[in-house]
Formats: C-alpha cells, structure tokens, sequence
C-alpha cells in the first residue's frame, strides 16, 4: 500500500509539474503577443523589403459634429443636415502616402501584375507618366490611382506586415482632420492663413508638393488639406448623414466604381474647397483619355491630384474578418 501511495505522489507532482509548465510557456506566448502589439500611441511603421517607414499618430476616441448644416456660401451642398457622431480610436497616417512607399508594391515581383485570380495582384504599367513631370521620388505623394489600387496596397502591407490599414471612412477622415475643432478649417476661420497648412490653388503653382512641409493640424496630421484629394473608403452617397448610425458610421457598401467619396481638397481647388467638411466624389470623366479597352480599373488619367492616406482601426480584426474586407471591397 505504501508503494502505491508513493508511486501516485509520484506522477501527481509530475502532472503537476508538466501543468505549470504548459502554463508558463502560454504565458510566454502571450506576452510575446503582446509586445507586437503597439499600445496606444504614435508609432513607426517599416515596409518589408525596403528602408521605407510610415509614421503612424493615434487619434483618441470621441464625438464631433459632422457636416456644416449648409452654412456655406456654395451652392449644391450636401454637407447637412450636420449630425453628431462618436468615433472609435483609430491610427491614421500622419503623411499621405508617397510614391516611394507605392513603388515598393508596384515593384514587387513575389505579386503577380494584374492577374484576377490571384488574391493580391500589382496594378498593370501606367500607359503614360502620370506623375505629368511633377515629381516622383523623394516624398512626393503618390497620385492619379484608384480607389482600387489604394486598397490593393492595403491588402499587400498586411501580406508582408500582418498589419491591417484601410482607408479611412468619410466620418473618421473629417473627425482626424478636424481635430477636436468647430472651425471652417482646423486652425479657424480665416483663410488668409490657409497657405501656412496647405498646399492649394493660391501656392501650389500647379504642382502637387513634397509631403510634410506645412504646418500639421492639432493632431499631427500634414496635408489634412490640400495637396492631394484623398479617397476615403465610402461609396458617394448626397446628403448621407441623415441616415449614418451615431456610432462608427460608413455608408453602405455598392458595388458600382463610381462614384466614391475623397476629401481634402487638392493642389488644385480654392480655399472655399480646401476646408474640413468639404465633400468631393469621383467621376468616370477621370478615365477620359484613357487608351486601354476597357478603361483602366488601377490608374486615372484626369485625376493627377487624388491620392490616399492610411487608416489603422483600433480594434484588431480576425483573419477571417481582414479577408472578407477585402473580398467585399475587391471583388
């Protein structure tokens, strides 16, 4: 009898031993977990097989009034009625992106060139040079894609990154942009001081400009305004607000290409246009010239001045979640 009793002491301590061994590594696992995981603050994003980096700025969860309740002097508004909505956090990038970090993809010979069947494929050769002698390398914003190709490169950075970006809502790009403001434009009301955040018809000299050299908003975020329009992730729907949700909204999912929402103004608008609520939409104009049959699904020959900035949700999706997003969005 005692025999036994030693012999079952005996593998209870080694069950018990195996059991917190099991425990230990889970928790090694976890804390590795953990620390891939950024917390909550501005970050640095390195692009696999380049030097290249973004930076990353964490904008905080809250409330603002969206739209401009058609206080403006332009006619066809469709900015109101303004409503009241609450976003989640989220990172957005603090640059839109540049031609440089688009080249990475555009370049990457382990992706297929515009093969349908592949789940992620790199846009077909741009036909002309659609940077139309403005600048490419450098910092210079990459322009004239469509909204497809700015998803397409959010579905690349995840391959290499395991990262999930998209592009931004219409709610969270004005909520970013505006920063917490109340103002026509973030830094106010007047103007005149337009030219010290954004690059737009009055300075620009017709040109799209190197990233980053203007002034910020109050959350960090260059060329909010300005110099590209950037396309945000939602179909173009006129006076939307009425129907979006109070919390996180989007418009609903179409399928037509056209027309989708951007914003920001460009290079090119006035300053009735470069401000926070302005909405823009795409147009199948934007593909005028060009030479392929069919029109090209990745590049914009009459749209030298659109562009994309990057958005990070705060709340990290399942795989599973990730793929049906894109399937939605590209297929």
């Amino acid at each position: 009898m005692k025999a036994l009793i030693k012999e079952l002491m005996k593998r209870s301590q080694l069950a018990i031993g195996l059991l917190l061994f099991v425990l230990l590594q889970t928790m090694i696992v976890h804390v590795a977990i953990c620390q891939d995981i950024p917390s909550f603050t501005t970050y640095t994003q390195n692009i696999p097989g380049s030097t290249l980096s973004f930076k990353m700025m964490s904008i905080p969860a809250g409330k603002f009034i969206m739209g401009t309740n058609g206080n403006t002097k332009n006619k066809n508004e469709d900015e109101g009625p303004s409503k009241e909505v609450e976003l989640s956090a989220f990172w957005m990038g603090a640059y839109e992106v540049t031609r440089d970090e688009l080249d990475v993809f555009l370049k990457d010979e382990a992706t297929s060139q515009n093969v349908n069947v592949d789940a992620i494929t790199r846009p077909s050769p741009q036909y002309v040079d659609l940077t139309w002698g403005m600048g490419k390398e450098g910092g210079f914003p990459a322009n004239s894609m469509s909204q497809r190709t700015a998803l397409m490169y959010c579905k690349w950075l995840y391959e290499k990154t395991k990262v999930f970006y998209r592009l931004p809502t219409e709610a969270e790009w004005e909520y970013a942009c505006k920063a917490g403001t109340t103002t026509t434009y973030f830094f106010g009301n007047d103007a005149n001081k337009l030219s010290a955040y954004a690059w737009y018809e009055k300075n620009s000299n017709n040109k799209y400009q190197k990233v980053g050299q203007k002034l910020a908003n109050p959350w960090g975020l260059y060329d909010m305004l300005g110099n590209m329009l950037e396309w945000t992730l939602d179909h173009y729907i006129p006076n939307a607000y009425a129907n979006y949700s109070a919390v996180d909204p989007k418009a609903t999912f179409n399928t037509s290409k056209y027309p989708k929402s951007l914003r920001g103004g460009s290079y090119m608008d006035n300053a009735t246009d470069v401000r926070s609520s302005k909405r823009f939409h795409s147009d199948p104009v934007w593909n005028k010239r060009d030479p392929q049959i069919p029109k090209s699904k990745w590049w914009l020959t009459e749209a030298k001045n659109v562009g994309f900035r990057l958005l990070r949700p705060i709340k990290t999706p399942s795989e599973e979640e990730v793929n049906q997003f894109f399937n939605t969005y590209l297929n």
